[in-house]
């Protein structure tokens, strides 16, 4: 696929933040990149020339806020209402190798989604939420730099150097990874095993450290997972937010997470 002919949606609903930084994001590489809203996937409320369909685009883009302000759960309306009108058209776009990124709340609606941890590539949906983000442990919000070790390749990690360390901030007050209290020690061993962590909270050692290094208290440090096919990432921290480096005047850290996904993009459809 030729860089030109590459389409990004960045999917929005009243209470998202963010899309429009990574909107530019993508548009800066040479890539047609554009903030579209749930509705135009599915209301006849819509005009024509606004309608889309997600087989319009070859990668989607779930970013930050507050959607739908957060009520019941972080990310659980955002959620509910793209698998009442979705959940075939992403279950067709996953399998079929199509790269989908959620980032901060996100994260958390692929997690209510039940994309991730995305263990059956056959179903790559769950019919219910198999881990959960639940309220930082200081107990409020976290905004502030943090630093990651990449662990794993995906395909949004592929030009990044497993062992690197990266910062991305963050910006969440429901960012802890937990898993049910019964299945604790099999998600955790499952997703070590397939190496679906992709990235981890680092102090400014590279060592794996506690609050404030996890801003969150996420268990093993985790900052970011995919499923088990690889196009599927979720992650915490923001790399929109730091996708130029403004002291140099070149890219950020974050600009590797778009760049590797075009690349993918271009060598595989």
């Amino acid at each position: 696929m030729d860089l030109e002919e590459i389409r990004v949606a960045v999917l929005r609903i009243e209470g998202t933040n963010c899309e429009d930084e990574t909107v530019k994001a993508f548009r800066s590489l040479g890539v047609d990149a554009e903030a579209v809203h749930l509705k135009q996937f599915y209301s006849d409320t819509i005009r024509e020339s606004e309608q889309r369909s997600l087989f319009d685009y070859h990668c989607l883009v779930i970013p930050g806020g507050f959607s739908a302000g957060d009520y019941v759960r972080a990310g659980a309306i955002f959620s509910a209402r793209m698998k009442s009108v979705l959940k075939r058209d992403l279950e067709i776009f996953i399998k079929d190798g199509y790269p989908i990124l959620g980032i901060c709340n996100g994260f958390q609606v692929l997690v209510e989604l039940g994309a991730l941890p995305g263990f059956d590539e056959e179903k790559p949906i769950s019919d219910k939420p198999e881990i959960s983000l639940t309220v930082n442990i200081s107990a409020r919000f976290e905004c502030r730099p943090s630093l990651l070790k990449h662990e794993n390749l995906c395909v949004f990690t592929d030009l990044l150097e497993v062992g690197s360390i990266v910062m991305f901030p963050v910006a969440h007050a429901e960012g802890r990874i937990v898993f049910p209290r019964e299945r604790e020690d099999e998600i955790l061993n499952t997703l070590i095993e397939n190496g679906q962590i992709v990235f981890r909270y680092v102090d400014e050692n590279g060592e794996y450290a506690g609050y404030p290094w996890n801003p969150n208290g996420s268990i093993y440090n985790i900052a970011g997972i995919c499923n088990v096919s690889r196009n599927v990432l979720g992650m915490m921290p923001h790399p929109e937010r730091v996708f130029w480096d403004y002291r140099s005047g070149g890219y950020g850290d974050g600009a590797l997470i778009f760049r590797s996904v075009i690349d993918y993009l271009r060598k595989n459809f």
